[in-house]
């Protein structure tokens, strides 16, 4: 009785990730028997197959089969899917299926450009191919140095754009060299914005320190999608080679395919960090109702096209001596607040700027970024707190009340609002510890406020 006693108490338990944990028995012979070993062997073919050899830790069929063993090793992250992002699947199987009808309609474009340069064609002059490619080239490196002070584009639908150039270009053989050039320009800046994104989002896949295991799975599943792509190209392209219009309609297709798996990946999409649309976005929600939206919805409200000027205009971060030229202006300015930021509002173009202490964290630019914010939703219509709606009747009534002033009194709104409104980001699941605003470099220091003034 003891010894069938002591079979049934668990020696030891092990758990991957998330999942249940197993138990594990000591046998009659003295060997380790683990829970679900004989369903494990009946998966792979072998009853006394071990289980635990996965190299991932986990069961089911990733386990049994060997080839499924080594392709999740290859193009999933260590510890998938508890070292990831609860949407990494989703995005990444829709980002695949755009990479993939992208590299379709990229080999579609690149026939057409080699068509234009003369590929094939026996009058055809090899310096002159060779000055337009590298015409298209050095434009393409002026986009990418110009993208890198000046970002903003919709990168994939203006790597669409770029295709559909090339594709058309060998119809028009005057214009080739200009429509090249200009869709390389194009590419270039795509480039340099998906660079961007890409990192952003590696960020908030990684739950576990591990960005390059992330960022390295991500390049395998990029080849893997390509590569998908090269060998069906080499069957596409000669079916349509020789007919221009079958060659516009499958690239027409294929664009609609791209563009649509891009709309549903970013769809998947839960980010937790606030950059200013979504940041705007929230604190709407939170001004008209009272509670902070999570996550999961809040990125499914937020815009796709935000356009590129926005009705307000923010900037944080910048130099002190853009916001006052003379101790007056200073003095209006400190006074009534000690906050580590200094804030410039023009009524008229409904622009905010915010100077940056020193010792200014990520909740003092978030506070800034929401006072900022504020001052906006003064100038727009819909419902407001009491406290604000009397403010936006001020800002409305014209000269009789200054900026500054304005600025002041909301400063004093804050600091019952803004304690509230963090601990509802929080308590929504945002993080609140870093964010996505954009922040320029400049930092300053001045002689704060002895006290706050009650107007």
């Amino acid at each position: 009785m003891a010894d069938c006693a002591s079979l049934r108490v668990p020696l030891c338990t092990e758990q991957f990730g998330s999942r249940a944990p197993r138990a594990c028995r000591a046998a009659a012979d003295g060997s380790l028997q683990w829970d679900g070993a004989r369903r494990w062997g009946w998966l792979s073919g072998n009853p006394a197959a071990e289980p635990g050899q996965d190299a991932g830790g986990g069961g089911g069929p990733w386990a049994a089969l060997p080839a499924l063993s080594g392709l999740r090793a290859v193009l999933l992250p260590q510890g998938f899917p508890d070292s990831v992002s609860t949407d990494y699947l989703p995005y990444q199987l829709w980002d695949s299926v755009q990479a993939f009808a992208s590299s379709l309609s990229g080999s579609l474009a690149t026939q057409a450009v080699l068509q234009g340069l003369g590929v094939g064609d026996a009058k055809a002059s090899v310096s002159a191919a060779t000055s337009t490619w590298l015409l298209k080239d050095s434009t393409g490196m002026l986009g990418r140095i110009i993208f890198a002070w000046w970002k903003g584009l919709f990168a994939d639908v203006l790597n669409d754009i770029a295709m559909f150039l090339e594709i058309m270009a060998p119809m028009y053989p005057i214009f080739f060299t200009m429509t090249v050039s200009i869709s390389n320009l194009a590419k270039c800046i795509v480039g340099v914005a998906g660079g961007a994104t890409r990192a952003a989002l590696t960020m908030h896949q990684a739950r576990r320190n591990n960005m390059a295991d992330v960022s390295a799975k991500d390049s395998s599943q990029e080849t893997v999608v390509n590569l998908a792509g090269l060998l069906v190209s080499l069957l596409m392209l000669p079916l349509v080679s020789d007919c221009p219009s079958l060659s516009l309609g499958c690239f027409i297709l294929l664009t609609a395919l791209h563009i649509y798996a891009n709309y549903r990946a970013v769809r998947a999409l839960v980010l937790e960090t606030l950059n200013e649309s979504r940041l705007q976005l929230l604190l709407k929600h939170f001004l008209q109702r009272g509670e902070v939206l999570a996550p999961a919805s809040a990125n499914q409200m937020e815009p796709l096209w935000t356009g590129f000027w926005p009705s307000l205009s923010l900037s944080l971060g910048v130099p002190l001596h853009h916001l006052v030229s003379s101790v007056f202006e200073l003095e209006q300015l400190v006074e009534g607040h000690q906050e580590p930021y200094l804030l410039c509002w023009n009524q008229s173009q409904n622009q905010v700027q915010v100077a940056l202490s020193q010792v200014a964290g990520p909740e003092a630019v978030l506070r800034a970024a929401t006072h900022g914010l504020v001052l906006g939703a003064l100038q727009e219509d819909g419902p407001l707190p009491k406290e604000l709606a009397e403010l936006r009747e001020q800002a409305r009534a014209g000269p009789k009340k200054e900026s500054w002033i304005l600025v002041r009194e909301t400063h004093q709104v804050l600091d019952t609002l803004f304690p509230k409104f963090l601990k509802g980001l929080q308590a929504a699941g945002w993080k609140t510890e870093k964010h996505h605003l954009e922040v320029d470099e400049w930092r300053a220091t001045w002689p704060l406020s002895p006290e706050k003034k009650v107007s």
